[in-house]
């Protein structure tokens, strides 16, 4: 039996080639990321580190993907979003694999989410900007 994916399922291929654009933007900037790629659902696609990377990056890299990926925008956009709302703020804290901090973006093509991207171990603006590299290597933005 054969499986097959929707037409705009992200690809292995595209998965990739996102983390391979973002350790490469990583690497012009100096500083060292893990990169993670889901899909859709939420599973992992694709993970690239860094040599030397932080160790506890690896999980973050991969919630802020999830997190893009399972809301729709990026991840850097929560705090605006509660501000001024601090128990639901402090709630959402407690959500599991929820990561409320920059670098995490979704994947969409044709205006559907088929993924997202995130990338941990630098600052949040460099952790985005390596994110957005990995998108525009797919000929997204």
């Amino acid at each position: 039996m054969r499986l097959t994916q929707p037409s705009l399922a992200l690809s292995a291929e595209a998965a990739f080639t996102a983390v391979g654009a973002a350790v490469k933007a990583a690497e012009a900037l100096g500083v060292r990321v893990n990169v993670a790629v889901v899909d859709a659902g939420g599973n992992l696609l694709a993970f690239l580190r860094c040599p030397g990377a932080f160790l506890h990056s690896i999980g973050i890299a991969t919630d802020k993907a999830y997190t893009a990926a399972s809301f729709g925008f990026p991840s850097g956009e929560w705090a605006a979003l509660l501000q001024g709302d601090r128990d639901l703020r402090d709630g959402l804290r407690q959500v599991p694999r929820l990561v409320m901090i920059g670098g995490g973006l979704p994947i969409a093509v044709e205006g559907v989410v088929v993924g997202g991207i995130g990338v941990s171990g630098a600052s949040e603006q460099q952790d985005l900007a390596c994110a957005r590299a990995g998108l525009a290597a797919l000929g997204l933005n």
